[in-house]
């Protein structure tokens, strides 16, 4: 870069320039020297993103989410996530490495960058467990959603349109007509659930309250009064085997309740328990999938609960142990339990909950 010739400044050493040009792009050009695996990714996102994003990428309160989406480009309120809709992994490099953690940009090694991605590929379902990203393999990696945009072709399309000369008179042919005011249009047209239509899905799937209806107390039908009838004279029970239990093991179920700490920032359990980000748990196991009232389920859950899914052990644990796989098209963005003995804590611990 040549010199201002007002005499201001300098050429920039290439020292200056390399360290400026901090840009990745698609094909692999100004990646870093590096690497880094989904273990310690998972680690550096939980020291530097989850504060935002939440553990598993899932985003908490109003930061993005970073996970998930799966199939929702097309629903009225999509969720835009690194593997439902960015179409290149050296955008994630890219703003990662430059613009992360929010105030304290820049402050990631490119091994920090590389294993945060990694990670974020994880919590995809895009690689696996015991994935190592590096420069040398990082253009490989092809985004589920890589082929969802097209060019911008409005130089020739739109342009042309708009750079003729401007009518400006007579340019409406006949009168023009007032066909709406502003005021009937109530400005923004809203959904059932309040919010701008088509912007926001319902809320709850819980029925509307009925209207209460006044009835004035000489209008009340009459209450006929109770007529007494004799209790019926209660058999004696058959005497039946009883049922053999297997009893409780506090110190698994004291595991369990370890290990749950890794679901709890999307699901609540015990007393008082209401729907977050996932439904309650409370008496998951054994019961009807998809039947926690007040929870927008995913069309994948609602279709295998339609199809007589029931959350026994066994489906439990092969839910837990890859949710994506068990259940194709789930928003859940945790990536598993890979650990049999944790998955089996943590299914005891939720049936020591009871309902």
């Amino acid at each position: 870069m040549p010199a201002n010739p007002l005499g201001l400044g300098r050429a920039a050493l290439s020292e200056e320039i390399d360290a400026w040009d901090v840009a990745v792009l698609p094909d692999g050009t100004g990646l870093p020297v590096g690497s880094g695996d989904v273990e310690t990714g998972d680690e550096v996102f939980a020291a530097n993103c989850a504060s935002c994003h939440g553990d598993f990428a899932e985003g908490l309160d109003s930061w993005p989410v970073l996970a998930g989406g799966d199939n929702s480009l097309t629903d009225p309120r999509p969720v835009k996530t690194v593997g439902s809709y960015w179409p290149y992994l050296s955008t994630v490099f890219d703003y990662v490495h430059r613009s992360m953690p929010f105030g304290s940009a820049q402050t990631l090694t490119p091994d920090d960058t590389y294993a945060i991605t990694a990670f974020l590929l994880y919590s995809n379902g895009i690689v696996e467990d015991d994935f190592v990203l590096t420069n040398e393999n990082f253009t490989s990696i092809v985004m589920p959603n890589a082929d969802g945009f097209y060019p911008d072709d409005r130089a020739q399309t739109e342009y042309p349109l708009f750079t003729g000369e401007p009518c400006m008179e007579n340019c409406l042919p006949g009168t023009p007509q007032v066909t709406k005011r502003a005021i009937d249009l109530k400005v923004t047209p809203t959904d059932a659930d309040g919010k701008p239509a088509g912007t926001l899905p319902v809320l709850s799937d819980a029925p509307a309250i009925p209207a209460v209806v006044q009835v004035a107390a000489d209008e009340a039908p009459a209450v006929p009064e109770p007529v007494a009838e004799a209790a019926p004279v209660a058999e004696a029970p058959a005497e039946s085997a009883p049922v053999e239990t297997a009893a409780a093991d506090p110190a698994l179920i004291a595991a369990g309740a370890t290990v749950f700490k890794k679901c709890s920032s999307c699901h609540k359990v015990g007393e008082g328990a209401k729907n977050a980000v996932g439904p309650t748990l409370n008496g998951i196991v054994g019961h009807d999938a998809g039947t926690v009232e007040g929870f927008k389920y995913s069309n994948p859950l609602l279709a295998m609960a339609e199809a007589g899914l029931v959350w026994d052990e066994a489906n439990l644990n092969a839910f837990l142990e890859n949710p994506r796989s068990f259940m194709k098209g789930t928003r859940m963005a945790f990536a598993g339990l890979k650990s049999e003995d944790e998955r089996s804590a943590v299914i005891a611990y939720l049936a020591s909950l009871g309902g």
